[in-house]
C-alpha cells in the first residue's frame, strides 16, 4: 500500500495542477468557468487512457514494441522536464504557452505534453509495476480526477481574484510558477539518475 501511495503521489506531483493552472492561463482567460471544466475532463480522459495503457503494459511496451530500454526513456525524459524546468525559471509562462503552441484542437493539447509527458508517462509504469492492475488504475483514475478538479477550482479562483487584484494574480502566478519549476527540476534529475542506475551493468 506505501508503494502504491508513492507511486500515486509522483503521478500527481509530475501532473502538478499549480503548473498546469500556469501553463493553461490562456484558456483561463479566454475560457468561461464550464466550458474550461468540459475541456479539462476531455483532455483528462485521453491523459488518463494513455496512464492506463502504460500502467498494464509497463516497460514491456519500450522492450517488445519499440526496442528500447525503459531506463532509455526515464534518461530521455529527466532531460526534457529539466529543460522545461530551466526555460520557465529563465523565461517565465511564456515558455510554458511555446510548448503547447496553437489551440486548434483544445482538449488534445491540454493532454500533450503536460499531462501526456516523460514524467507522467513513467510515473505510470512505476505505478503499475509496485501494485496490482486493478489497484494502478484506480489510483490513477482518482489522481487525474483530482489533479482536474483542483485545476477547475484554480480557474474559478483565478476568475474572482483577477476582477478584483490583477497584479496580485500575476505575482502569484510568477512564484508559483518558479516553485513548481525547481520542483519539475529536482524530479527531472531523479528520473535521469533512476534511469542511469537501471541502464548501467551491475
Amino acid at each position: 500500500m506505501a508503494e502504491l501511495l508513492k507511486g500515486a503521489l509522483l503521478l500527481f506531483v509530475m501532473l502538478n495542477p499549480f503548473l498546469l493552472s500556469l501553463y493553461l492561463r490562456d484558456l483561463f482567460e479566454d475560457l468561461d468557468a464550464k466550458t474550461f471544466a468540459s475541456v479539462m475532463a476531455r483532455g483528462a480522459l485521453i491523459g488518463g487512457a494513455v496512464f492506463a495503457i502504460f500502467a498494464i503494459g509497463g516497460d514491456r511496451i519500450f522492450s517488445d514494441v519499440l526496442s528500447v530500454r525503459f531506463a532509455s526513456f526515464q534518461i530521455f525524459g529527466g532531460v526534457v522536464f529539466a529543460l522545461i524546468g530551466l526555460r520557465y525559471v529563465f523565461q517565465g509562462p511564456a515558455a510554458l504557452r511555446e510548448l503547447r503552441g496553437t489551440p486548434e484542437h483544445i482538449a488534445g493539447s491540454i493532454a500533450m505534453p503536460v499531462l501526456i509527458g516523460p514524467g507522467t508517462v513513467s510515473a505510470s509504469v512505476m505505478l503499475g509495476a509496485r501494485a496490482s492492475i486493478a489497484q494502478a488504475l484506480v489510483a490513477i483514475a482518482i489522481t487525474v480526477t483530482v489533479v482536474v478538479v483542483a485545476v477547475v477550482i484554480l480557474k474559478r479562483l483565478y476568475d474572482v481574484v483577477k476582477r478584483r487584484n490583477a497584479a496580485l494574480v500575476e505575482r502569484y502566478m510568477d512564484f508559483v510558477g518558479r516553485i513548481s519549476a525547481l520542483v519539475i527540476g529536482t524530479i527531472a534529475v531523479e528520473l535521469v539518475l533512476r534511469g542511469i542506475d537501471a541502464w548501467r551493468p551491475n
